[in-house]
């Protein structure tokens, strides 16, 4: 899709509408949705070469990486949070039991003593998706820009996870838009189409 001025409104939207229907999700649906998301991502071959992951603390009624990230740790693999600055978001390592602090929007972010590192992959968070790979943040841009970044250093594997509520059409994507690399929901890995 090309730019379009309505763009940000039409976002919004699609955004309001896919996040309503995810907090529609009872907990038990979430939580059983959220290990079959696991399963599937610790399948996706290129993850397993990634010696450190970039995952996320999940807030309100996102897919909880919890399960993933000790599948992670149970086959030897570093994991990098991310914690909001002012120049976009800065990943440090996370160990099973550290704890973690309070930061913005909401947010449990690793502790800013802690050194940054570049994940070479990224469990990425999203409000909504559709078959194209393209994704709905929060509105921030954070996870662009991250994506970006990363991609400096050589490619950076992405990994959308989501539930299949948040579904839509069509993203309406921008130039600025980094699309996935996978998506997935608890009924599995997402046919992606390419443009």
């Amino acid at each position: 899709m090309a730019p379009h001025s309505d763009f940000p409104a039409l976002k919004a939207e699609l955004r309001k509408q896919a996040l309503a229907r995810r907090d529609g999700l009872d907990a038990e649906s979430r939580r059983v949705g959220g290990l079959r998301i696991a399963q599937s991502v610790i399948r996706i071959a290129p993850l397993a070469d990634a010696a450190i992951v970039g995952a996320f603390w999940a807030i309100r009624s996102e897919v909880d990486p919890l399960p993933l990230i000790e599948m992670l740790f149970a086959r030897g693999q570093r994991v990098a949070l991310p914690k909001v600055t002012p120049d976009g978001l800065v990943f440090r390592e996370w160990r099973a039991g550290e704890a973690l602090v309070p930061g913005s929007f909401g947010l449990s972010e690793p502790r800013d003593d802690l050194p940054p590192l570049d994940p070479t992959a990224l469990i990425v968070p999203l409000a909504a998706f559709d078959r194209r790979g393209h994704r709905i943040g929060y509105g921030r841009g954070y996870y662009d820009q991250a994506i970006e970044r990363l991609s400096r250093n050589g490619p950076a594997l992405t990994i959308g996870i989501a539930f299949c509520v948040q579904e839509v059409e069509t993203v309406p994507s921008e130039p600025h838009d980094q699309p996935l690399d996978h998506l997935i929901t608890e009924a599995g890995p997402v046919p992606l189409v390419r443009d």
